[in-house]
C-alpha cells in the first residue's frame, strides 16, 4: 500500500487522569515527529466528547496534530466486546474513514480483527504476566484478552524496550517476526518549561532541598518501600523530604489513600509530601530542581518518569528491574525493590545538596530523533506489508 505523506495516523487519546505516562508519551511523540520529522505523519487524534479539556488543548497545540472529539470514543466498557462480536469496531472504522484515516496505532482499544486499516498495536509492559497477583481475576481476564486478540489478528506488535521484547516474545510465540522496538525519549515542549521552579516551590510550601516521585499510585510502583526508608533514615536522625505527585489507579482507588494514612501515621507526614494530580508544566519544574529522582517501581514497560529525568540530567535512585538497567545503565543508583535499607543509604549519600534548577540536556536533541526517526520507519513498513 503506498500512501502519499504525510501519513494520517489515527489515536486514541489516553486520559492524563487514568494513565499519566501513557499521556506524556503520546505528548512526546507528536512534538518529536513535529520537530525531527516534519511531514511524515500527520497525528489524528480521537478522543471521547468527555475527555478533560486541558488535555485535548495541551494536543492541539502541537504542530500538525489534528484532535477529534467524537462520542465514538466515549464507549462503555461492555462495548469493548462488540469488535470481537462483529469483526470490526464499526463506530470507529466510520470515523476513521471520514477523516481520511491511512493506518491505526491501537493501544488499549482493539478495533477488530477485520479492521480495514493496517494496525499497530502497542504493548506498553506485560504486568499482568509477570505481577498476577496485582490484578483482579476480571482486568487479568480482560487485559489478556485483548493482548491475545491483537496478537491472533496478525498486528505489528511495538514495544517500548527490549526486556519487554523478550516478555512478549516467550508469553506469545506467534509475535515471533512480528514486533518492533521503538524506544521512548522524552522533550517537553517549551511551553511546559517555562514556570519558574522557585514559583512552584513556593506554591506549594515546600523545602529548596527534596526528592521527587511522581509515579501515579498503583500497587506496582511500590511507594510503600520510600516510607519504609524514611522512617529508617529518621532512627539515624537525618530527615530528607519526598516529594510525591501522581494520581489513583482507577482500579485500586484506595492505594492512594492508605498511602498517605501510613505516612502520617508513622509521623511521616512532613517528609513524604503529596500534592495529587499536579499540572505538568509544574511536574517539570519540580523534576528540573530535585535533588535526585526516585522511581521505586516493581515492574515498567519504559518509565516516562526516568525517561524525563534523563532529560535534564537529574540524578536518578531506581530500583534494579531489568528495564531501569536497560534504560538509565550506569547513570543511576540501584537497590532491590523490597530492600528499604539499600534506598536509605541512596538518599542519605546525598547530603548537603546545592539547589540546582537544570536545563535539557546536550545529548537530548539526538535520542529524540533516534525515537521519532525509528517511528516513522516501524509506520511505514507496515503500509508497506499491506
Amino acid at each position: 500500500m503506498s500512501v502519499a505523506r504525510p501519513i494520517r495516523l489515527a489515536f486514541t487519546l489516553i486520559s492524563r487522569k487514568a494513565w499519566a505516562g501513557g499521556y506524556n508519551y503520546q505528548l512526546n511523540l507528536f512534538n518529536a515527529l513535529a520537530k525531527y520529522c516534519p511531514g511524515a505523519i500527520a497525528p489524528v487524534v480521537f478522543a471521547g466528547e468527555t475527555h478533560d479539556s486541558d488535555d485535548l488543548d495541551l494536543m492541539r497545540q502541537v504542530d500538525a496534530v489534528e484532535v477529534v472529539p467524537s462520542p465514538q470514543f466515549d464507549r462503555p466498557a461492555v462495548a469493548a466486546l462488540l469488535p470481537t462480536l462483529f469483526a470490526q469496531d464499526r463506530g470507529a472504522i466510520s470515523s476513521f474513514r471520514s477523516h481520511k484515516i491511512d493506518a491505526v496505532w491501537e493501544n488499549a482499544r482493539f478495533f477488530g480483527w477485520r479492521s480495514p486499516y493496517p494496525t499497530v498495536a502497542w504493548i506498553p509492559d506485560l504486568q499482568h504476566r509477570q505481577l498476577p497477583h496485582l490484578f483482579s481475576s476480571k482486568a487479568w481476564r480482560r487485559r489478556e484478552i485483548g493482548f491475545q486478540l491483537q496478537v491472533l489478528s496478525g498486528r505489528t506488535i511495538v514495544l517500548s524496550s527490549l526486556s519487554a521484547e523478550r516478555h512478549c516474545r516467550a508469553y506469545y510465540p506467534r509475535t515471533k517476526g512480528r514486533t518492533a522496538v521503538v524506544k521512548f525519549a522524552s522533550e517537553p515542549s517549551p511551553e511546559l518549561l517555562r514556570l519558574d521552579p522557585v514559583q512552584v516551590l513556593q506554591k506549594h510550601d515546600l523545602p529548596s532541598t527534596y526528592f521527587y516521585l511522581p509515579n501515579q499510585f498503583w500497587r506496582h510502583k511500590n511507594h510503600k518501600i520510600v516510607l519504609d526508608a524514611l522512617a529508617m533514615l529518621s532512627q539515624r536522625g537525618i530527615h530528607p523530604v519526598v516529594i510525591a505527585s501522581g494520581g489513583r489507579d482507577p482500579n485500586e482507588p484506595e492505594c492512594l489513600d492508605e498511602i498517605v494514612r501510613e505516612a502520617a501515621d508513622r509521623g511521616l507526614a512532613q517528609q513524604f509530601r503529596y500534592l495529587g494530580m499536579i499540572p505538568l508544566s509544574e511536574v517539570y519544574a519540580l523534576l528540573r530542581a530535585s535533588t535526585a529522582l526516585i522511581n521505586p517501581s516493581r515492574f515498567e514497560g519504559w518509565s516516562t518518569t526516568v525517561e524525563e529525568a534523563k532529560s535534564f540530567g537529574v540524578p536518578m535512585i531506581l530500583s534494579n528491574i531489568d528495564v531501569h538497567l536497560e534504560q538509565a545503565d550506569n547513570k543511576a543508583l540501584y537497590f532491590q525493590p523490597d530492600d528499604p535499607q539499600g534506598l536509605a543509604d541512596h538518599l542519605q549519600s546525598f547530603t548537603k545538596p546545592a539547589f540546582v534548577i537544570r536545563d535539557m540536556n546536550k545529548e537530548l536533541g539526538e535520542r529524540v530523533r533516534q525515537f521519532a526517526g525509528s517511528f516513522v520507519f516501524t509506520i511505514e513498513r507496515v503500509l508497506l506489508k499491506r
